[in-house]
């Protein structure tokens, strides 16, 4: 059976320009859009997403609790955790990706 992980990186690959490759720094596999980083996963259920400050007030997400990556990320950051367990949340999580790389 395919992980959600996988599932999510294949509909990834269909955005022009989106790329996952081996993160440089943190280990493990990054997202990168026309050459730039924008996201790296944590695990097979979670990406670390550099939405904008803006994009994230304006859609009322905020940092999960319970975090272990980033415990002490502030409000205020670019980047948000989001967190993917049913195969339902894919689509939303491809939505979120496409926003970040109209950023870019």
């Amino acid at each position: 059976m395919e992980n959600l992980k996988t599932r999510l990186v294949a509909e990834l690959r269909k955005i022009e320009g989106v790329r996952d490759e081996p993160a440089p720094v943190s280990g493990g596999s990054a997202l990168f859009y026309r050459g730039k980083p924008f996201g790296h996963f944590h695990n097979d259920n979670e990406l670390d997403l550099r939405l904008t400050k803006k994009n994230i007030k304006a859609l009322g997400l905020s940092h999960p609790q319970g975090s272990i990556h980033h415990p002490d990320r502030t409000a205020n950051s670019a980047w948000i955790e989001v967190r993917y367990n049913t195969p339902a949340d894919i689509e939303k999580v491809c939505r979120l990706v496409r926003l970040a790389v109209a950023e870019l």
